[in-house]
């Protein structure tokens, strides 16, 4: 079989599926995308470029519009010259967030395309609103309506739909959730386990940590508002102070993934550092930036207790292998959270807006670990029994791209 896979930032959500497609007989497998290094065995990777930037001084509904166009026309040449050399596939996967799989029926009409859909927006119900100290405008309705348009192209261009659970799947209309099927890129839960032998020596440090210790993790790929950052600084405090022995260690870059930008040379780390002053012990508040993934699963098996925290939006990777690897989690009680974390029997749920009840809750799991130690082999349970890459998401990935082929 021929398989064409799309996504600006390779592997992205097809790391597991693409590496198993490459590996068995008879495959062929090509990958057309933005980024440059990174590599898989078996996968022939294409690089395409938007031949131009967003005009200036576009309407400011019509830019993400725009870079989308500009990245499937490019999609589309490397498409055309794929044909011309005699490759057609037999089905298409790709991420629909940049628009690179909008044009591909075009270049190969007869070819079953999989989209990935991760999230539709809404002005009500979901991220936009959420935070009640932030008021939308009249201009937020009609500028979130028209930056679906891409999602809407999407929908359209595809065959069928891949969501990666149940609420995300839900912020769509419902007139397309009959093409969307939920099935999770998957955790390899042979890989992230839990290890109460495993210690780390904090990069650029003499601190050695190991499991057991009194260590509360945070992770996410930016420390911005959107997955809680803010709240989790104004909870270290109190933590701090009733866990004299606690160490912080908060893994994540300085950049905006989601929401608004700040101004240049700006983060919201260094915001938050200067609100909280000297109540905040910075000698046990350790910023790792983005670390390796080896290092990443030895601070998820060394963590006492996990702290993630989510507006109402795509929930994060990390979070699921937090609990594959047996942390205690100590999540925001929002919708994608409660669609896998049961306030306590797998993890423990609190306000999103109180630092307060953050830090009791994870002072209280600091006190009596032994207390909760079930809850740590529930999360893990869960996430072999509905997330587990070779057992359960590997094999309904496969079951689509059979049915559509």
């Amino acid at each position: 079989m021929r398989i064409l896979f799309v996504h600006q930032n390779f592997p992205g959500q097809y790391l597991h599926l693409a590496r198993h497609l490459a590996a068995q007989p008879g495959h062929e497998v090509v990958f057309i995308t933005q980024r440059e290094d990174a590599a898989l065995r078996g996968v022939r990777k294409l690089v395409y470029k938007a031949q131009r930037t967003v005009t200036r001084h576009l309407h400011h509904y019509l830019k993400e519009a725009e870079a989308g166009v500009l990245n499937a026309q490019a999609v589309a040449r490397v498409a055309l010259d794929l044909k011309k050399s005699g490759f057609i596939p037999d089905v298409m996967l790709g991420h629909n967030g940049w628009g690179e799989i909008w044009y591909l029926k075009d270049v190969f009409p007869q070819t079953p395309l999989l989209g990935y859909f991760e999230f539709f927006y809404r002005f009500a119900g979901a991220d936009v609103g959420f935070d009640p100290t932030e008021k939308p405008s009249f201009d937020s309705a009609p500028r979130i309506r028209t930056r679906n348009a891409g999602n809407l192209l999407g929908l359209e261009a595809a065959d069928w739909g891949q969501c990666p659970s149940q609420w995300q799947k839900s912020t769509y209309p419902e007139r397309y959730r009959s093409m969307l099927h939920v099935v999770h890129e998957g955790i390899d839960t042979d890989t992230v386990v839990p290890d109460p032998q495993a210690r780390l020596r904090l990069p650029g440090s003499d601190l050695h940590l190991a499991a057991g210790d009194d260590v509360v993790t945070y992770v996410a790929r930016n420390l911005e508002p959107y997955r809680g950052f803010p709240s989790f600084m104004r909870s270290l405090p109190a933590i701090l102070s009733a866990r004299p022995q606690a160490q912080v260690l908060i893994v994540g870059g300085d950049e905006v993934s989601y929401g608004a930008r700040l101004p240049q040379g700006h983060s919201y780390r260094q915001r938050l550092l200067d609100e909280l002053g000297d109540s905040l012990d910075r000698r046990r508040v350790h910023f790792l930036g983005k670390v390796p993934y080896p290092v990443f699963l030895k601070i998820l098996q060394i963590s006492a207790v996990h702290v993630y925290l989510t507006y109402p939006f795509v929930l994060s990777w990390s979070m699921l292998e937090a609990m594959a690897a047996g942390c205690l989690v100590v999540a925001s009680k929002t919708a994608p959270v409660e669609e896998v974390i049961r306030d306590g029997e797998n993890g423990v749920l609190v306000d999103f807006f109180r630092p307060e009840e953050i830090a009791e809750r994870v002072v209280a799991a600091l006190a009596d670990l032994a207390h909760f130690e079930p809850l740590r082999a529930r999360a893990r349970q869960t996430i072999v029994d509905r997330y587990d890459l070779q057992r359960i998401c590997l094999p309904g990935q496969l079951k689509l791209i059979a049915q559509m082929a």
